[in-house]
């Protein structure tokens, strides 16, 4: 399609022809956010050069790339966060409270996600902003919640690092025990590293290739869980007859009654961890009015298939009671990820190996994960006022240099893991960022309350509203209520932990419920720094960056839609 014979390339669109379903949110010219890279050589694009570590001085406030394409959203929203809390803190999970209580929390925290992603899908594509969620908080919340959901969030990326650099060097030891660990996690580190050379694409494409491996991992244990449950097990195993849902009822559906479901969800939430990283991929995306909303429509099916339909198979295969699920090593062990287990129970000879290079993938592509959100995080406070100024510079390359150079040297606190007050040290760590993703997740959809309630204060209606969240305002109620639930739970059980009768100690409730007054504190440091009062949402900011939308491409769009048949009216729908 062409307007008044120009291409439809050189007008930004973001388009491709009148047969393509991809609705089409923004007009701009010069590229997806309004200005075209300057023309650098590959290498230099690449960070490859001397000159690629100057700054970038674009005539734009979003000095990042924007290169990442549909594929790299779509991978990071359906696979990006799947990592070791799936595969193996869902063991832990159904020891806690049993297989009837592993689908619950997961999908009440998967129906939450869901809102979650929609509400940030939403605003991401009406306000295409570096920071993402943090960036919500503070223009719609409160600037100084603002700057405690920011710094809570790199808290949570700077701490997740070195966990999971310990994690893969244990996950090698599942092989080879004899290499001190030191050795793995340099090895490691030295891998993310070299990642993050390559600046928002390395990440990408990692994130896309782990995700393909991560899915397809998941679909074959599907398959075979299948085949395993209905007998079909190899004879050296233990499904090589009707196993069926036999382990519902002996040793049961659900354990340690109550407290055992309060004490799942965290793992749940911990296991969804990294979800919301598509908000902030979107603002390094080529056309992210094009490719976030079909990023956002595929967290439906992660939750759906990938961890309610392969929980019900670990639940069915794995007794609750089984004692490898405990694990002997303090950080992790991945003989007890009930995959494994699975696995070795079936006699399937190297499917427990192949699992635990899963495991071991998804580990490495976490902690990648948690260098590209904490960096983009901490530079986005930087640009705002809310962190040192030299954090919000950014190389030719896109590289936030600063902020990407000082959370990769927080990996190397992995290093304490050799100390023999390793795994008391980490618990402490873990306790600073166990529910940071909670108040995350809170803060976007009370941010999508607050800019709905502000967007028909000031006479807006709904149909201005280019990408809407598929259950509305009412579902980011639902999300907020949810975890608010959730942090209910978690408090019940830090006051009163499993297999503790009454009250437990004070170091059991902080190890479990530190990062609220961690919360509470940015906070507060936020207020009496800034200074700032709680604004009605008349007096709001709607209008500042936001997307100016096409809407007759919009509406012609959906005319097409309309005609359509039925079915494909559907998939048009949910992908």
């Amino acid at each position: 399609m062409e307007s008044k014979g120009i291409p439809e390339k050189d007008l930004g669109l973001g388009t491709r022809s009148n047969s393509d379903d991809t609705p089409v949110y923004e007009t701009n010219t010069g590229g997806a956010h309004g200005h075209e890279l300057p023309r650098e050589s590959f290498w230099t694009r690449m960070g490859c050069t001397p000159t690629s570590f100057k700054r970038r001085t674009l005539a734009t406030d979003n000095q990042l790339n924007q290169t990442m394409k549909p594929r790299h959203l779509h991978m990071i929203a359906i696979g990006g966060s799947i990592g070791a809390g799936f595969f193996v803190g869902s063991g832990s999970a159904l020891n806690r409270g049993g297989p009837a209580t592993l689908l619950i929390d997961f999908a009440i925290i998967g129906f939450a996600m869901f809102n979650v992603c929609y509400a940030l899908g939403e605003l991401a594509v009406m306000y295409p902003v570096s920071g993402g969620f943090y960036t919500y908080s503070s223009r719609f919340i409160d600037p100084s919640w603002g700057f405690a959901m920011g710094w809570n969030y790199v808290f949570q990326w700077a701490i997740v690092l070195p966990l999971e650099l310990v994690v893969a060097s244990f996950t090698v030891a599942y092989w080879n025990d004899e290499v001190n660990v030191a050795v793995w996690i340099t090895l490691f580190a030295v891998a993310i590293i070299a990642i993050n050379v390559f600046g928002s694409l390395g990440y990408a494409e990692e994130e896309f290739w782990s995700s393909v491996l991560k899915l397809g991992a998941i679909i074959s244990f599907m398959i075979i869980g299948l085949i395993l449950v209905c007998g079909g097990g190899p004879s050296n195993g233990i499904y090589s007859e009707y196993w069926g849902a036999r382990l519902w009822y002996d040793p049961g559906a659900f354990k340690n009654g109550f407290k055992g479901v309060c004490s799942v969800f965290v793992t749940a939430a911990f296991s969804f961890s990294g979800t919301e990283l598509v908000g902030l991929a979107a603002a390094e995306a080529e056309n992210p009015a094009k490719a976030l909303p079909g990023a956002i429509k595929q967290v439906f099916w992660r939750i759906t298939l990938f961890y309610i339909v392969g929980l019900m198979f670990v639940g069915l295969l794995v007794s609750s009671t089984d004692e490898r699920l405990l694990g002997a090593n303090p950080f992790i062990n991945v003989a007890a990820s009930p995959f494994v287990i699975a696995a070795k129970d079936a006699g399937l000879t190297g499917y427990d190996s192949f699992m635990n290079f899963i495991i071991l993938v998804s580990v490495v592509s976490i902690g990648n994960s948690g260098v590209y959100g904490g960096s983009r995080t901490l530079t986005a406070l930087a640009e705002q006022g809310y962190a040192p100024k030299f954090f919000s510079y950014v190389d030719r390359a896109g590289r936030p240099l600063p902020s990407t150079i000082l959370i990769l040297v927080c990996g190397f606190l992995g290093y304490i893991s050799l100390a023999s007050s390793g795994p008391l040290v980490f618990d402490w760590l873990l306790a600073l960022s166990g529910l940071a993703a909670l108040f995350t997740w809170g803060s976007i959809c009370l941010a999508h309350i607050r800019f709905r309630s502000a967007w028909k204060a000031q006479g807006h209606t709904l149909d201005e509203i280019p990408f809407k969240a598929a259950l509305g305002v009412g579902g980011s109620w639902a999300g907020l209520i949810l975890i608010v639930l959730v942090l209910i739970a978690q408090f019940y059980t830090a006051l009163s932990p499993l297999g503790v009768d009454g009250i437990g100690t004070a170091e059991d409730f902080f190890k479990s419920y530190l990062a609220l007054p961690v919360v509470l504190l940015f906070f507060i440091c936020g207020y009496f720094w800034k200074g700032t009062k709680w604004r009605r949402a008349a007096d709001l900011d709607v209008d500042t960056g936001r997307r100016e939308v096409d809407w007759n491409r919009i509406n012609a769009y959906k005319a097409q839609v309309a005609m359509y048949p039925a079915w494909r009216r559907l998939l048009v729908a949910m992908f």
